[in-house]
């Protein structure tokens, strides 16, 4: 198991973006819509996960247009699928994002923001991120009225999988949280996705592997399992059906000689920016 607060997690370089995402949640809600022409994924209910060992490109930061290549990526929900790609479809499900998203968060769904007994939110302090209240069923329920549509619309735009990030919340939650009201929130964006004809991944925490087939995890995102010693773990538990992101080239080295000729592999700098800025890195194996 990992520390209780990974230093690095790779969002900063999105936050501005999905916060603007987040205040137009209404507007984003599209249900049930018609499918994007040309989507690789059946929408009618077939859902296909990744191929082991694809090359993979994690474009959080910002899209750009990928390495040649480049077999598969991730983006942000509010971001426009790749063509003729496996896309995967970021969308922040167990914490607000900073800045706007939380003025929103507070005056449209207070009640669904995670609070100590003082009323005080309880904060992901490493990026002032507050956590959503998922201890309770019908907490869930409300959170998937919001969520919900956010995955919708991944399906719409084009995408083949979703990744719903910061599963491991519970771990930042003053204990008000559990992995089992993780995986019972989990369960239910896994049925969500399923609906729309999307994989879903599992993203970090080697606590919930032995609960992934109850929740209907296809895949994995993770991030720095050679710096956590944790990508032995998830290649087992997914046959190898793992897109690994390590954040430095001595991570990255480790894992590409012990797992290279197994798993995805893919280095990139820490706030995950695009080609062409300052500190861009990105590497394969």
């Amino acid at each position: 198991m990992h520390s209780p607060n990974r230093l690095y997690r790779s969002r900063p370089g999105r936050l501005a973006a999905c916060a603007a995402a987040l205040l137009l949640a209404a507007a984003c809600s599209t249900g049930d819509g018609e499918d994007t022409p040309g989507t690789s994924t059946d929408r009618a209910g077939t859902v296909r996960p990744p191929k082991a060992d694809t090359v993979f490109d994690y474009q959080l930061g910002g899209p750009y247009p990928p390495d040649d290549a480049v077999q598969a990526l991730s983006r942000d929900r509010s971001a426009e699928p790749a063509k003729g790609l496996y896309n995967v479809c970021y969308v922040n499900a167990f914490q607000t994002q900073p800045g706007d998203a939380i003025a929103w968060w507070k005056k449209t769904h207070p009640d669904l923001l995670l609070k100590n007994d003082d009323g005080s939110l309880v904060v992901d302090e490493d990026w002032a991120e507050p956590l959503l209240d998922i201890s309770t069923a019908g907490k869930r329920e409300k959170l998937m009225d919001i969520v919900g549509p956010w995955i919708d619309g991944c399906a719409k735009a084009g995408y083949d999988a979703v990744e719903p990030d910061n599963l491991d919340s519970y771990e930042r939650s003053d204990d008000l949280l559990t992995t089992e009201h993780a995986a019972a929130f989990a369960q239910l964006l896994a049925e969500r996705a399923h609906r729309k004809g999307l994989a879903i991944a599992q993203k970090n925490t080697t606590d919930l592997l032995p609960d992934r087939g109850r929740i209907g995890f296809d895949f994995a995102v993770v991030e720095e399992c050679a710096a956590y010693k944790e990508c032995g773990d998830f290649a087992d538990a997914y046959d190898d059906k793992v897109f690994a992101v390590e954040y430095t080239r001595k991570d990255y080295r480790t894992a590409c000689n012990t797992y290279g000729s197994r798993l995805s592999i893919t280095l990139r700098d820490r706030d995950v920016t695009p080609e062409g800025t300052k500190g861009y890195v990105f590497a394969q194996c």
